[in-house]
């Protein structure tokens, strides 16, 4: 009798887009304009993002993933080249490195916040000062929305001479240090998502902001194709003409894309509000039980793209029963994210287990909860009631 009445419970997934009539009236207008792509709407939405991020410049692209690829070619990255990340992000974050023929290599994560940590990668640096294998990329990602320690980071790569391009997929809306993520101070390229489970969404889509007007020019010709079309940087000027200067890609966005972004920036602050206030509920909800979310850093104001919650005394198999028994409640949980370096395809490069404790030990103690902006209370303290009854039956609580 349980199981049926658990199967017919509605679903709650962990992330969901938040469409509204303003949305679906923004793309209306664009499909019934003259362009939909190549138009007015992409450049718009980059001032927007300008805007809400105090950035010099903004490239939107088809997806994060393109923005990371594109973001690493500006910054020079190639063969004989090595760039550093977290294992704990969407693979992305690493796969990046290997479009541009590039070496990838991961730093242990900090257990409290799941970002990247300070004192692993000191000592990585200072031992490949020792034995000339210095990165040139480091990649540090937001997870979960709020900031890695940029300040920190950005010291160490004025001491040690790489550069900072900051995967801040699940962070638009977030701050640090009283400043919009995004706004570059301390990194050369900062990399946006716009995927449905996102703060904001395009459908799929990403972009690349800097306050370097020459890696803006790159990373706009890489975009599409490496064509240049401004007159005063062409060989051969006359007002038909277009160069392809370099080997670039289609990455572009389209304006139907465009338009849903640009509506959807227009309710930035209050999809963060509301997830910052379900965070609440979630901390409330838990504060006495052997469980905890992910930290916030005082100086980092979270956007909360994910409810990423530890499991403070649970084993491995206990982790995997929990994460079944939700889903078999009907909840949406997911696990965000499994340590990249154990991915088989990691895995034949020659990654190993034990390589990366704390990442490991977070791959099989974290789930990520339901948590969007039209996620209700009354569907909220159903997850947390799920939550209870399976921890439960774990013995957990």
């Amino acid at each position: 009798m349980h199981a049926c009445y658990v199967s017919a419970q509605a679903w709650v997934p962990y992330g969901r887009q938040f469409i509204s009539a303003a949305d679906e009236q923004a793309v209306l207008t664009c499909l019934r304009s003259d362009f939909l792509t190549q138009g007015p709407a992409v450049p718009a939405f980059e001032q927007g993002l300008r805007q809400a991020s105090g950035a010099g410049h903004a490239v939107a692209f088809n997806s994060a993933t393109s923005a990371l690829h594109a973001a690493c070619l500006a910054l020079g990255l190639g063969p004989g080249d090595r760039l550093w990340t977290s294992p704990i992000s969407f693979v992305a974050s690493a796969n990046c490195a290997l479009y541009c023929g590039a070496e990838v290599d991961f730093v242990d994560i900090d257990p409290a916040t799941g970002l990247i940590s300070l004192p692993a990668l000191e000592a990585r640096l200072e031992q490949a000062e020792r034995w000339g294998t210095l990165p040139q990329v480091v990649v540090p990602v937001h997870l979960a929305g709020t900031s890695c320690p940029m300040a920190e980071l950005a010291a160490l790569a004025r001491r040690y001479g790489f550069q900072v391009l900051e995967d801040a997929s699940h962070a638009v809306g977030g701050a640090y240090q009283g400043r919009p993520v995004g706004c570059g101070a301390h990194s050369a390229i900062t990399v946006l998502s716009f995927h449905p489970v996102k703060i904001v969404t395009t459908g799929e889509g990403g972009a690349a902001l800097t306050n370097d007007p020459a890696l803006a020019s790159r990373l706009q010709r890489l975009r599409s194709h490496g064509i240049e079309r401004e007159a005063f940087e062409l060989e051969s000027p006359g007002p038909w003409y277009y160069e392809q200067q370099e080997l670039g890609f289609n990455y572009r966005l389209t304006d139907l894309q465009a338009a849903l972004g640009l509506s959807q920036l227009q309710r930035l602050a209050a999809f963060v509000d509301r997830r910052r206030a379900l965070m609440e509920r979630y901390r409330a909800a838990v504060a006495t039980w052997p469980v905890r979310f992910l930290e916030e850093p005082a100086d980092c104001r979270s956007s909360y793209h994910l409810a990423v919650l530890r499991l403070a005394s649970a084993t491995p198999a206990q982790h995997r029963t929990l994460f079944e028994a939700l889903r078999a409640r009907r909840i949406g949980v997911q696990l965000h994210y499994w340590p990249i370096h154990l991915q088989p395809y990691y895995r034949r490069l020659g990654f190993q287990p034990g390589a990366f404790p704390q990442a490991e030990a977070y791959g099989t103690s974290c789930l990520s909860l339901p948590l969007f902006p039209a996620l209700t209370e009354a569907e909220q303290d159903r997850v947390v009631q799920a939550l209870s009854e399976s921890l439960q039956e774990q013995g957990l609580l």
